[in-house]
């Protein structure tokens, strides 16, 4: 026997998420309810290289936290696009840096316990010039450290993104 949805209820419908509340009939025959945020988009995240080898972060606000934090350069896969497209879009976007090498890692569900966002990963090499222009509502700082600098901001705790986390551990695999 397999899990089998009883009853989806929404609870909430936002602009970016919605989240759903769902009573499952479990395996063994007894009842459960399962909360699931339901990400209307799902987004590509992407580590650029810069010629000196480098790597490119972005510093911006996120409001969950309550902080500038430290990442990789991401987006939402808008209507229509490919993740590819997507990422070439807001690395440009937010660095103001464009590639024709870019190179898909993998797609991740970062958090599968109670969200459906998945999240494709990028690596992004020969950066050229392109140019910036942030949304509306966003305010984003450039920094670039070493693959070595990354790794002891993910020690001391300054980088906690998980996509940009799994990004510097994956290079340093396939790249160092």
């Amino acid at each position: 026997m397999a899990y089998e949805v009883l009853e989806q209820k929404t609870t909430y419908q936002g602009k970016i998420v919605t989240i759903q509340e769902d009573r499952i009939r479990m395996p063994n025959g007894t009842e459960a309810v399962r909360e699931t945020v339901i990400r209307k988009k799902n987004a590509a995240a992407v580590l650029p290289v810069l010629p000196d080898g480098k790597l490119l972060f972005v510093r911006q606000y996120r409001h969950a936290f309550g902080e500038m934090m430290l990442e990789v350069p991401a987006g939402v896969i808008e209507e229509g696009e490919d993740a590819r497209s997507a990422i070439a879009r807001e690395l440009e976007e937010e660095t103001g840096k464009k590639s024709e090498d870019i190179h898909f890692l993998c797609c991740m569900r970062p958090t599968v316990g109670f969200c459906s966002e998945q999240i494709s990963l990028f690596f992004a090499f020969h950066l050229q010039e392109g140019k910036q222009h942030f949304d509306e509502d966003e305010w984003i700082e450039l920094e670039s450290y070493s693959y070595e600098q990354a790794l002891e901001l993910i020690e001391s705790g300054e980088i906690t993104d998980g996509k940009t986390i799994a990004l510097i551990y994956a290079y340093g695999c396939r790249y160092k």
